[in-house]
């Protein structure tokens, strides 16, 4: 079973553009770690500066790992500076099989 979540990131209106390209340097690098299946930065399409991301990992532990690099530390504990309100992260359960999986 793979492990997913969905994450909205709400910036401070000072901070949108900066965010959004510290976000952006993160994309090719983290789906380069072992362990990650998917990773997508969004933009939500009603209000392009709230941010959205979609995450697939093969597991808890490869989402442990990547956490625990110091860009993602860093990153955790400067994120008020960048936010108006802090992550939203809700974990997922896929319902459908995954590609090249039996249902």
């Amino acid at each position: 079973m793979t492990y997913s979540l969905v994450g909205f990131a709400r910036p401070r209106p000072d901070r949108v553009e900066e965010l959004r390209e510290l976000l952006l340097s993160f994309v090719e690098p983290t789906r380069a770690e072992e362990g990650c299946l998917e990773y997508h930065f969004h933009t939500d399409t009603q209000n392009p500066d709230v941010f959205v991301f979609y995450e697939v990992w093969r597991s808890e532990a490869d989402l442990d790992r990547h956490l625990a690099l110091p860009h993602m530390r860093e990153f955790w504990q400067r994120r008020m500076d960048y936010l108006e309100t802090d992550l939203d992260i809700r974990f997922v359960t896929m319902q459908s099989p995954y590609p090249g999986q039996a249902a």
